[in-house]
């Protein structure tokens, strides 16, 4: 008989007369992985922080393990044996990865700490659930996968047995993915029962044995995954049908607008991340740039957006080389860039959403005069941009950080294709989104490229590169591992080429 350790009944969160939850019905079983399915803003981590205790329901009654019980706080939670792990970790850069799990249930001899005592606890935690870790290494030091196992950790050294978290794959690379899904398994196996809150129904598919779907803060049903379709799911999800698989016509190409030659950009220690990469884009036309996290991506977008200086050969614009420009004078020149991590280089959060949108040209006619800002044009030009663009707010005046992920990636979309620029470097454009928004997204960038502007498309999301791509190139160490079309390779042999193993044919 199965034991239902979390029942979540009639749960309302009120936020001044919007209903971030309106009704939600939520049960885990021991050792159950229940995926939580929703739009970007459909209430998932409300509901989440409901029973981390970051937030107290409105209305509504909680049961653990059969007891019914008011989570007024984190530390209620924990001692329920709660845990939550965030899509944005809180750790602290400066400690180590044992002083962050161990930080505020440290183990004393005496007066002091007893780190020897602790350091063996925690490496006992490490080993059972496999959760490879160097204690002594600074957060600071270590990738972002290594920093979610201090976050798994931390809510496990607290005696968790319930753990939930909150999009946990929305930074990770598709290796890592495949790790973090063995990972979980294993804790599940051991007992745990987890709930994962997420848009990939891949993985839904892949770990999850249910799935409860909310839209608009309102529960939809709960269903066997191996009972339900994907595009069943997608479309209980957000609540119409949605196009999986888009059709794009044939490139129609025109004249190079990007052109990289021999390139060279270090890294901050010296090393060269990008070495004597080649490469043209046309206009009318999208090169995907495939490759693991870390063998040159992000410096290679620095580079060409003027936020690295380049080391080495030449990136032409449109004829002009762009090597000594300023990141100001080379979006002027006619280059819109969606950067990978939109909270931190898209958008300044506690500015309004209107001040956001404005941030490439306020300092320009309409948005100003003679240095005078004039934010009433600044105001009306968001309100157009929001319908022109489903940017779902409350107001243009709302700030920035208390959108949903979905619709702060809009705000960036919108502000970067309004200008009409003739290349669109979008890095990682979809990263955290829910499939309704995917489809937007995918949907703007092939209009893009049907109007005759160039895109440079980075993206560790193989499906994305597949599907939206003309060309693919692969990268790894930096340097070119092979050029492929979509429509003649695989993904099993674009992962071959990131790994640096070329097939025959593949020009060296």
């Amino acid at each position: 008989m199965t034991q239902k350790v979390i029942e979540m009944k009639q749960i309302v969160k009120d936020f001044s007369g919007f209903k971030a939850n309106n009704g939600i019905n939520l049960d885990l079983q021991k050792g159950e992985i229940l995926a939580l399915l929703g739009e970007n803003g459909a209430g998932k981590s409300t509901l989440m922080s409901i029973l981390s205790g970051l937030l107290e329901p409105t209305s509504g009654e909680i049961f653990v393990k059969g007891k019914k019980v008011n989570i007024t706080g984190p530390q209620v939670a924990k001692k329920l044996g709660i845990g939550m792990v965030h899509q944005h970790f809180m750790l602290a850069e400066s400690f180590t990865v044992l002083e962050n799990i161990i930080l505020g249930y440290e183990t004393t001899k005496g007066i002091a700490i007893d780190f020897k005592k602790a350091r063996q606890q925690v490496l006992a935690l490490a080993n059972n659930y496999g959760l490879s870790i160097d204690p002594d290494q600074k957060v600071s030091e270590i990738t972002v996968a290594q920093q979610q196992r201090v976050e798994i950790l931390k809510v496990l050294y607290r005696g968790a047995d319930i753990l939930i978290f909150d999009e946990p794959t929305a930074v990770l690379t598709p290796q890592e993915i495949t790790e973090f899904i063995k990972i979980i398994r294993g804790l599940a196996n051991e007992g745990k029962s987890i709930i994962l809150i997420t848009h990939k129904l891949e993985e839904i598919r892949a770990v999850a044995d249910r799935v409860t779907i909310i839209r608009a803060g309102k529960s939809v049903g709960s269903f066997e995954v191996g009972k339900v379709s994907d595009d069943k799911m997608a479309e209980l999800m957000v609540g119409r049908k949605i196009e999986m698989k888009l059709t794009k016509p044939a490139a129609q190409l025109g004249r190079p607008i990007l052109t990289v030659k021999d390139l060279q950009v270090k890294r901050k220690n010296g090393s060269l991340a990008v070495n004597n990469l080649s490469f043209t884009i046309h206009a009318g036309e999208i090169l995907g740039i495939a490759g693991i996290d870390g063998n040159g991506q992000d410096e290679l977008v620095e580079a060409l957006t003027g936020l690295r200086k380049i080391n080495g050969g030449k990136a032409v614009i449109k004829k002009l080389v762009i090597n000594s420009m300023s990141t100001r004078e080379i979006t002027q020149f006619g280059v819109a860039h969606i950067p990978a991590d939109r909270q931190k280089y898209g958008l300044i959060l506690p500015l309004s959403l209107a001040d956001n949108i404005a941030l490439q040209e306020y300092y320009q006619r309409p948005f100003s005069k003679l240095g005078i800002i004039n934010f009433k044009q600044i105001y009306n030009h968001a309100k157009k941009l929001m319908k022109k663009f489903d940017i779902r707010a409350a107001s243009a005046n709302l700030p920035a950080g208390e959108l949903s992920g979905g619709n702060q990636q809009k705000a960036i979309i919108a502000r970067e294709l309004d200008r009409d620029s003739d290349l669109i470097i979008a890095f990682q454009p979809t990263r955290g989104l829910d499939v309704g928004a995917i489809e937007y997204i995918h949907k703007q960038l092939l209009a893009q490229r049907a109007k005759g502007k160039a895109i440079l498309l980075v993206s560790y999301e193989l499906d994305e590169i597949m599907q939206l791509s003309d060309r693919i190139l692969v990268l790894h160490n930096g340097q070119e591992s092979g050029e492929v079309k979509p429509e003649t390779t695989s993904e099993t042999e674009l992962g071959l080429l990131m790994t640096g193993i070329k097939k025959a044919g593949v020009k060296e």
